[in-house]
């Protein structure tokens, strides 16, 4: 195989008869690279997005969620928070209960989101880096059920029109739940508590910034839940635990009727369908890569033609047809690769520059944005997958010519 290399290798650097074979290889080389840098540069672009959306996101979802497999609240028992709290991996530990209620504000109403927390929620999740304006509440504005003091979403707080915080309050309308069924002797059909809001945050997701954050024991009064009852258990771990085992640890703890989700469970849809996006791209560039590989077929063609007397002369010097085969494939590999090689310096050029000056700026990108440029990524993995497929393209556009190449004659007459 070291001798096909070696004759590919001058083959292509020999001077040959018409410059059409020198021309057409330079294009299939150069139309390999920027398919290459086009592949790799996607990918990154894609990487960039998920890791900024996985980094606001993550601020907003605890690493271990647990919660029912059946209904909507339950009732921890007392052991299973005490275990929960001395496991020596578990740092933190938070009682949450979730819902969805509808707000009004100076007579605008949305649907959104009420969560009650503990006080040992700012331990679980770090969303002091979301908040845009105004100060987290601190444990006693969470203590204080007669005035309690809120986070809203930026989403709410623009469907609202909040105009100041801690200023007028917020109402919260729930269904009452003991009402099967609502008539004009029935009463009011809906509870109605008021809160302020002290904080706006962003998480830059519909599905979190549309929501108010409010004292447990107040979001239990306004649903009509016992003291008790929740929706959810949310855990942080200690830096360097191991996620499976402690995840494993929690699923025995609370039994075989609760779920104990990772942050990749949690939001298992959202990376999927980012995962999809990048991989249909991936393949798009990919057949674009493989209709400029036919460049190559035809500069290989030509060069069977114009070698046809060295390979009689092989031929005549013992060489068998695996070896002639060989070095047309070879000669396919090193097209691709001195294509490949170019490309991923261009693609690591290009990625550099864009993380250091954002040269290619989010259309229309404005203060709001959270980032003002595409963000990238490299992966290594990224680009041992488009290098093993390019070479493969390659190598394969070789195919054809180079079984060509091991069919012809060496005697007066041409080939089979």
């Amino acid at each position: 195989m070291r001798l096909a290399f070696w004759i590919a290798l001058r083959y292509i650097f020999s001077k040959k008869s018409t410059n059409a074979i020198h021309l057409i290889s330079a294009i299939s080389v150069f139309g390999i690279g920027l398919g290459s840098m086009a592949l790799l540069v996607i990918m990154s672009v894609f990487n960039g997005f998920e890791e900024l959306l996985q980094s606001l996101m993550n601020s907003f979802k605890p690493e271990l969620l647990v919660s029912p497999i059946e209904g909507k609240v339950f009732s921890p028992e007392e052991e299973q928070i005490l275990r929960l709290q001395d496991h020596p991996d578990i740092l933190a530990l938070s009682q949450t209960l979730e819902e969805i209620a509808l707000f009004e504000y100076e007579g605008r109403q949305n649907l959104g989101s009420l969560k009650g927390v503990d006080p040992s929620f700012w331990e679980v999740l770090s969303l002091d880096t979301c908040i845009e304006r105004g100060k987290r509440p601190l444990p006693k504005d969470f203590a204080d059920d007669s005035q309690p003091v809120g986070l809203l979403g930026a989403t709410l707080e623009h469907t609202l029109g909040l105009r100041a915080l801690r200023d007028r309050p917020v109402k919260i309308f729930m269904p009452k739940r003991e009402l099967k069924k609502y008539t004009a002797t029935t009463g009011e059909p809906f509870r109605k508590r008021n809160f302020y809001p002290g904080a706006i945050y962003a998480v830059r997701q519909i599905d979190y910034d549309n929501m108010a954050i409010l004292p447990l024991a107040f979001v239990q009064d306004v649903l009509a839940y016992k003291a008790g009852e929740i929706s959810a258990l949310e855990l942080r771990l200690r830096p360097g635990a191991n996620e499976q085992s402690v995840q494993a640890a929690v699923q025995e703890i609370m039994g075989p009727n609760f779920k104990v989700q990772n942050r990749y469970q949690q939001d298992e849809a959202f990376y999927k369908i980012t995962n999809m996006e990048k991989w249909v791209g991936f393949l798009i560039f990919a057949f674009t890569l493989l209709l400029v590989a036919f460049n190559m077929v035809g500069a290989l063609w030509m060069l069977v033609l114009e070698k046809k007397a060295d390979i009689a002369h092989l031929q005549a010097m013992g060489a068998q047809k695996s070896l002639l085969r060989n070095i047309f494939l070879a000669e396919g590999f090193l097209l691709s690769a001195f294509g490949l090689f170019g490309g991923c310096l261009m693609a690591v050029l290009l990625c550099l520059l864009q993380q250091e000056f954002g040269l290619v700026a989010l259309e229309g990108a404005g203060s709001n944005f959270v980032v003002q440029s595409y963000p990238v990524s490299m992966r290594l993995s990224d680009f041992l997958i488009v290098i093993i497929t390019v070479l493969t393209i390659g190598t394969g556009a070789a195919y054809l010519p180079a079984l060509r190449a091991s069919r012809i004659s060496s005697g007066p007459n041409q080939a089979d």
